[in-house]
């Protein structure tokens, strides 16, 4: 196996401080770099439909929630501010994509749904979203996947029990 860059950083951070505890870096550093490789990778095919990966996320996460949703649970869902969901739904009202509509009770409060052209970009788009991204991972045999998949599911809920992120 050729050597990546993180294994380059470590080996020059051993240099410049031997004895240097470099394991967390070598977990950290390697999923840092992979995120950002595959989020630059797993955006090309959005891209052409005219959708950022956050658009993409509301459009997928009203989909497979099945029902209205308020920008608080959107922001929840997708992991982003209140802020960015405003300006992200915005874009898809504009686009037609997600409609909205007002709470009988609370005029402040809206509910947000797909519109019938947001449904069928999303069901179109999510196949081919998933056979690209399954085309990135063909490396791995689908054993290696899994155990990878297990892996990181264990270090995302020690994470997210650590920092506070787990939404009821």
């Amino acid at each position: 196996m050729t050597e990546d860059i993180v294994a380059r950083v470590l080996r020059q951070w051993q240099q410049v401080h031997p004895g240097l505890d470099t394991a967390p870096m070598a977990v950290i550093g390697r999923l840092n770099r992979c995120a950002a490789l595959l989020q630059q990778a797993t955006d090309a095919p959005l891209v052409r439909e005219g959708l950022t990966r956050a658009e993409f996320d509301i459009l997928g996460t009203l989909r497979r929630t099945g029902r209205e949703l308020t920008p608080g649970q959107i922001a929840r869902e997708t992991f982003a501010s209140g802020a960015a969901v405003t300006k992200r739904l915005r874009v898809l009202e504009a686009r037609e994509l997600v409609a909205r509509r007002a709470d009988e009770r609370d005029r402040r409060v809206s509910h947000l749904s797909l519109t019938e052209e947001g449904r069928e970009l999303i069901d179109r788009l999510i196949p081919h979203q998933l056979s690209y991204e399954n085309a990135l991972l063909e490396g791995l045999g689908g054993e290696r996947r899994a155990e990878l998949a297990e892996t990181l599911a264990e270090l995302l809920v020690l994470l997210e029990g650590r920092l506070g992120g787990l939404q009821p």
